[in-house]
């Protein structure tokens, strides 16, 4: 995305950089994490209670929550990585990423999977981290946003997709007394959305 964004935008205007920025890791990933995050809003959205909302979540098809999530989803991002200046921009990719990956990574350490394992859909569950891969995850989560940030001050970001993770854990708690492989996904570009909400306020109040 940061490669992307930087290239494009020495010959384009920044607002359609980013936008091929964002289009980059849609098809590098295959749309993941955002499937996740459509089925996150379905589910949620159009869930009453633990099982409904687990079975829309399980339906390939996307729902009104999904698409206008979706829509939501990628206005904001588009629009705060857009009024960023570029460098920064692309510094925050790079350190927004990894942090907040790391952070939403912890709801495997607080919740159980909520489905039984051969009810996956990708047919994967993860196991608690022992205390190793948490210290391996947790400083490749930290070293790019040292290394890449251009101030301290946007360290303070990294607040936001602790507290978005945190309300997430506990929202999934209470519905599903669990995690999916959504959830994930979800997680993830909640979590780094917020990251952004915090490198521009800091980049408004402290900077600009």
């Amino acid at each position: 995305m940061a490669a992307t964004l930087w290239i494009s935008a020495q010959i384009l205007p920044l607002s359609v950089a980013v936008l091929l920025a964002l289009l980059a890791r849609l098809l590098l990933t295959g749309c993941l994490h955002e499937d996740g995050l459509a089925d996150f809003f379905d589910g949620f959205g159009g869930g009453t209670n633990r099982e409904r909302t687990l079975a829309i979540m399980k339906d390939s098809h996307i729902g009104s929550y999904g698409v206008i999530g979706l829509i939501v989803y990628f206005s904001l991002m588009w629009s705060l990585l857009s009024t960023l200046p570029l460098t920064l921009a692309c510094t925050a990719i790079l350190a927004g990423d990894a942090w907040s990956k790391f952070c939403a990574g912890q709801q495997i350490n607080f919740l159980p999977y909520a489905r039984k394992e051969e009810e996956s859909k990708a047919k994967v569950v993860y196991n608690r981290m022992p205390p190793g891969a948490f210290i391996f995850a947790f400083i490749s989560g930290v070293v790019p946003a040292v290394v890449f940030l251009p101030s301290s001050m946007f360290w303070l970001a990294g607040l936001m997709p602790l507290v978005t993770t945190a309300f997430l854990i506990l929202l999934m708690k209470k519905r599903l007394q669990g995690y999916t492989g959504d959830c994930c996904g979800a997680v993830f570009l909640l979590s780094e959305l917020t990251f952004y909400f915090g490198i521009n306020i800091v980049y408004q109040i402290y900077i600009n």
